[in-house]
């Protein structure tokens, strides 16, 4: 805005987007979409680039490996395992439910007790495999444990020669 000395109430009249949405994103209080900001830019005369690009996530050793077991779970998962499972996984969350206290942990038995609810079973692949913070967290009160066999677990967790 300096360099093309356009003042938020010009970019907002030119843009279409309210003046105090522009003044909360200079201020960093709220996020806009990629295609508001686009849209700001332009008035301005630049454009918004997004560039995609592999990013190796950064998990310590026990969140790898809850990923690893949750992933081979959920190649297993559909309506049918979901619907053998279901009994385990709500013994398993009146368990987890019991002697897990605050948050985020409560939150996430709750999340658990929805999908399982909802039988949502892509949301439920999402978050066994996803690794945003809030995946990794919900897995780290999972009541999926007792799905997979002794030996299931070692051809998972076995390090790639």
């Amino acid at each position: 805005m300096r360099e093309t000395r356009t003042t938020q109430s010009e970019l907002s009249r030119l843009s279409g987007v309210h003046q105090p949405s522009i003044s909360q994103f200079l201020s960093r209080t709220i996020d806009m979409s990629d295609e508001q900001l686009d849209r700001l830019l332009s008035c301005m005369g630049y454009r918004l680039e997004i560039v995609r690009r592999l990013v190796v996530p950064e998990l310590t050793r026990s969140e790898r490996r809850s990923w690893q077991l949750h992933r081979q779970l959920a190649l297993q998962l559909n309506r049918s395992t979901l619907d053998e499972w279901r009994p385990v996984i709500r013994k398993n969350l009146k368990r987890l439910s019991s002697s897990v206290q605050g948050q985020p942990h409560e939150r996430n038995l709750q999340q658990w007790k929805s999908l399982l609810d909802s039988g949502d079973i892509r949301r439920l692949r999402r978050v066994l495999t996803a690794l945003d913070r809030e995946s990794i967290e919900m897995r780290e009160v999972s009541p999926l444990g007792g799905h997979l066999s002794a030996e299931e677990r070692a051809d998972v967790l076995r390090p790639v020669s």
